[in-house]
């Protein structure tokens, strides 16, 4: 199968019951997307597959044959400068053991390309899907509002 991960091009073979995420993790070395449940709950493999955030842990990775495929890997420019909102969640303590943060950046990625000015109640209501333990969340609400707040960098929302 042939498909783009963070925008390379990739051709694979893999067995057919080999799960996203397994694939990502294992033959790709893209550790960013972790495994907590692999029951789809927790949010934590959460990857983009044509622009929609989509759990890792439930896709086949047959199933992005062809597609293009985002990890949190992905968000960060070539020479390592983290986007917008993966700095934001530095600067507001939206992370502590980190393992739940790669799926949230994701999920918020998506999000905030849906919604480019969403309530505090819908970010909140975007987030339920994804399970942290450690922050208790305002963190992650401060950092995506001061995102919010601040306008681009010239040349590019990243």
């Amino acid at each position: 199968m042939a498909f783009t991960v963070n925008g390379q091009p990739a051709a694979l073979d893999v067995e057919e019951r080999f799960s996203l995420a397994d694939m990502l993790r294992h033959r790709l070395g893209l550790t960013g997307t972790h495994l907590g449940c692999e029951h789809g709950v927790c949010g934590a493999c959460t990857v983009m597959v044509d622009g929609h955030a989509v759990r890792a842990c439930l896709m086949l990775a047959v199933q992005v044959d062809g597609a293009a495929v985002t990890t949190v890997e992905g968000l960060a420019d070539d020479d390592g400068r983290l986007s917008r909102l993966q700095q934001a969640f530095s600067d507001h303590h939206g992370l502590q053991c980190g393992f739940c943060t790669p799926g949230i950046l994701m999920t918020l990625t998506e999000f905030l390309a849906d919604h480019p000015a969403p309530a505090e109640d819908q970010l909140r209501e975007a987030l339920s899907g994804n399970i942290c333990r450690c922050t208790g969340y305002q963190g992650i609400v401060d950092a995506v509002m001061d995102v919010l707040a601040s306008p681009p960098p010239a040349g590019g929302a990243r």
